[in-house]
């Protein structure tokens, strides 16, 4: 066996395990489209030579809605439009548009009958194989302490026992661009240490913003990694500023292209469409915008408090529509709080990790619908490295740990949008706990 197919051969082994685990977790839905593909039909008009979607929207759930005229959203609960007002108001997907692009092809050949579900989880198998690639790196670079098996025990752990199992099984818009954007993510880390490829980290980072844009907070991680890089003996005295601009570049790139689909749109460069959403909650979004303090209790209620509802008969267990607690659904992130030794690498880990966190937790919604806090994705693959580099032995209650994320997040990708029972049905968001 040659060196670079001993290099690539667990990589691959772990994409093609895991793809498979997520296609046969999907079961009999993964041959049809998701019920909402918004990202086939955002390809669609593409190939249409259109940024709208043509008309209606085939559906009531998060489509954008903007009046040309006025420049503002549509007039609430209008979820068809006919007549002379189709010039007026169009219909607009108002997430990030890369998911739409790697579908593009797809579409050209086979429309809005689009499989988009079989290719989400085959996509899906890249991000576990991505992360095993960076805890390699820092397991070869002397910074990690882990052996090719704790390496391995940690990329199951994230493929199938964090919130990313119950994500990569779904498919629908909301999941599909977290699937992107984890994915940009690893890659992301594996081009930032020691700041070693700064165009392909820029490239990868600016991927992932046109997936999910909270994920551009990840910037001070490579940004850090070049300060220390440039501090080393004999570093160049322009190394720093080279590295940043070569890292920069790529990000600033992507992020124009974005404004600039925005102002085609909704003459708006920082306007991605979502204050247009026809919901029924666009009026906290008027009163308090997007992202606000006003949001943060409830969302801290959610990511540390929202758990089980446990009953002494069938079904047993309910969940909120908000989804369970992180730790809950992931116990084993806890130990990247207690690192044996806090070094620069974890530092700068951290620096990124915390604002992304924040501004989910300051955005209008905590996710829900869920099975777990999705939201986490935009930085769980960094906190997955700082498990690594937590320098404490994986024993009994590690792996404890590990098994019981295992079997909640095997539960989740199995039971999420297929066995309504085990779900709370409250429309309106106020129920995060039992009710009495």
């Amino acid at each position: 066996m040659s060196i670079w197919e001993r290099r690539w051969a667990i990589p691959l082994a772990i994409f093609a395990t895991f793809a498979v685990v997520y296609c046969v977790t999907s079961g009999d839905r993964l041959l049809s489209p998701s019920p909402n593909n918004h990202y086939v039909h955002l390809a669609q008009a593409w190939l249409d030579g259109r940024l709208d979607v043509g008309g209606s929207p085939p559906g009531p759930n998060d489509w954008a809605c903007f009046d040309r005229e006025e420049r503002t959203a549509c007039p609430s609960g209008r979820f068809s439009i006919t007549g002379g007002d189709t010039a007026r108001y169009r219909w607009y997907v108002s997430f990030p548009p890369l998911p739409a692009l790697l579908l593009s092809p797809l579409v050209a050949i086979f429309g809005l009958a689009t499989w988009d579900r079989l290719f989400w989880a085959l996509f899906a198998g890249l991000a576990p194989a991505f992360l095993f690639l960076v805890l390699r790196l820092v397991r070869e670079s002397g910074r990690s302490e882990r052996t090719v098996r704790d390496d391995l025990l940690v990329t199951t752990l994230f493929a199938v026992g964090s919130v990313y199992f119950f994500v990569a099984v779904q498919g629908s818009v909301w999941f599909a661009a977290h699937v992107v954007a984890t994915a940009a993510i690893c890659l992301y880390l594996f081009f930032s240490f020691d700041a070693r490829r700064p165009a392909s980290a820029g490239l990868m980072l600016g991927l992932a913003f046109l997936s999910r844009p909270a994920t551009l907070l990840l910037a001070p991680f490579f940004v850090l990694e070049a300060i220390r890089t440039s501090r080393r003996p004999g570093a160049d005295s322009f190394s720093l500023t080279s590295s940043v601009g070569r890292f920069a570049l790529p990000v600033a790139v992507l992020v124009l292209f974005a404004m600039w689909h925005n102002i085609a749109r909704f003459y708006d460069p920082f306007e991605f469409g979502h204050r247009f959403l026809q919901i029924r909650w666009r009026q906290r979004i008027e009163t308090w915008g997007l992202f606000d303090l006003h949001y943060l209790e409830r969302n801290l209620t959610v990511f540390f408090a929202s758990l089980p509802w446990l009953y002494t008969s069938s079904p047993f267990v309910r969940i909120s529509r908000h989804g369970l607690a992180l730790w809950f659904t992931t116990p084993n992130l806890l130990w990247s709080f207690w690192p044996k030794r806090f070094d620069a690498t974890i530092a700068a880990l951290w620096a990124a990790v915390i604002p992304t966190a924040l501004c989910t937790l300051l955005y209008q919604n905590t996710g829900w619908v869920q099975f777990g806090y999705r939201f986490s994705l935009d930085y769980l693959p960094l906190v997955f490295v700082l498990i690594a580099l937590c320098r404490r032995r994986f024993g009994v209650a590690f792996l404890a740990c590990a098994v019981f994320s295992i079997v909640v997040n095997t539960f989740g990708a199995v039971t999420f949008d297929r066995y309504p029972q085990f779900y709370d049905t409250d429309p309106t968001q106020e129920v995060i706990f039992k009710p009495k």
